[in-house]
């Protein structure tokens, strides 16, 4: 195993790397916001938000904002207990965070941590760019970082190993799995002992919708504004993000719908030119193959290409949603006359809905309709990659640790 974090020679067994990790650390054992790793966080945080990082890795920006240290504050606020009851980090938790959007497991790390965990954590071999980038701001904020940091926080890289996976599993209180449905399983068929659990994250789907009259009532700010948001939520990370929209959806009158389908889609080409955005030709064939293929099975009555950037697809039925992902730049889209006409649509694997032009009591209604069926996230159209302490319907800082009762 290659130890990425913290950086040195490389790990030989499972047993080593728990051995480094499972010692009493300096200044005791890890609580709860524990000072000593929110100050490393912090510290961690101000490198990601320097200008040279923020050029290079625009996404490492909101990952910057979200280890703030007032950010961590209103988390640790969320944590806060009634007399008589104490919170506890659950032990040792281990990660296995996707390839395909390199920079997740700094999220669920770092919650983690703040709950007073010792981690380890799998960086997939397959991770490159961004994930270079975050392992080297940790290490560098190491170096003034208390020791307690490096004898409590372990990030490893290794090939699939399913005897590594199953150590490491049943050493652990808590395993955090990301990835796509095949991989959760794959890996949920290594056993953890009695007293640990999983917390999944498996596929998901996510949407945009945007109201047509709030569209025509926008002003050419908001409507630029708008385009640059979706282009966030859609091109960062190709658009594999579970929380990246796969398809968009128009609310309200058909005709007008369409002259407001004209525009944004002239927005969108208008933020791409300004972005200098590069589509690579691997990418190019891949939505081409894939739009045809919806078109080919009956889901799309028209297709509609702007150079290679962007990929639109006229759904036959809205109902035909596709839910795989497609290619980076590739819509589906469809106009429904109602916010309702989409929760029948709704399924259990179903995440973020990005959104524009909508009021929050219509946004709560729409929550209320779902009844927690599938939409676990509905926010505003820039926001769908700005990861949360609440995610796929989970309570991560809760999960990250125990409840202990004292009665006198």
């Amino acid at each position: 195993m290659k130890r990425r974090f913290p950086a040195g020679s490389d790990v030989s067994s499972v047993d080593e790397l728990l051995a480094s990790i499972s010692g009493e650390p300096t200044g005791g054992r890890l609580k709860v916001g524990d000072e000593r790793i929110v100050d490393f966080l912090v510290k961690f945080a101000r490198k990601l938000l320097a200008p040279q990082m923020a050029r290079r890795y625009p996404e490492l920006a909101s990952l910057g904002f979200f280890l703030r240290r007032g950010e961590i504050n209103k988390v640790l606020k969320q944590l806060e207990t009634p007399a008589g009851v104490l919170r506890f980090g659950r032990g040792l938790v281990f990660h296995i965070p996707p390839a395909n959007v390199d920079t997740i497991f700094v999220y669920s790390w770092a919650l983690s941590a703040l709950a007073g965990n010792s981690n380890v954590v799998r960086i997939s071999p397959r991770s490159a760019g961004a994930a270079e980038a975050v392992v080297e701001a940790l290490n560098d904020a190491l170096k003034d970082a208390h020791p307690a940091v490096a004898q409590t926080q372990v990030m490893v890289t290794y090939d699939r190993d399913d005897k590594v996976t199953a150590a490491l599993s049943a050493a652990c209180d808590l395993r955090v799995i990301w990835g796509g449905d095949r991989a959760v399983n794959e890996v949920r068929k290594l056993p953890l002992a009695p007293h640990s659990r999983d917390v999944t994250f498996p596929d998901r789907a996510s949407f945009a919708l945007i109201s047509v009259d709030g569209w025509v009532s926008a002003t050419p700010e908001q409507k630029r504004e708008v385009a640059v948001g979706f282009y966030n939520d859609s091109y960062w990370f190709d658009q594999a993000a579970c929380s990246s929209p796969r398809a968009l959806f128009w609310v309200g009158d058909e005709v007008a719908g369409q002259q407001a389908r004209t525009e944004f889609r002239a927005e969108l080409s208008a933020v791409l030119e300004a972005k200098h955005h590069v589509v690579e030709p691997a990418m190019a064939v891949q939505k081409r193959v894939s739009a045809y293929g919806v078109a080919a099975d009956g889901h799309a009555k028209s297709i509609s290409f702007d150079g290679n950037a962007v990929a639109t697809l006229e759904l036959t039925e809205a109902a035909d949603v596709p839910r795989e992902w497609l290619g980076a730049g590739t819509f589906p889209f469809a106009t429904l006359p109602t916010l309702s006409a989409l929760v029948p649509m709704v399924q259990r694997k179903d995440q973020t809905l990005s959104v524009f032009g909508f009021s929050q009591e219509e946004l709560e209604a729409l929550a209320h309709e779902l009844a927690g069926r599938g939409i676990d996230r509905i926010v505003p159209f820039g926001n769908a990659l700005t990861f949360s302490d609440h995610w796929d319907g989970f309570d991560l800082p809760a999960e990250f640790t125990r409840l202990v009762t004292v009665q006198s």
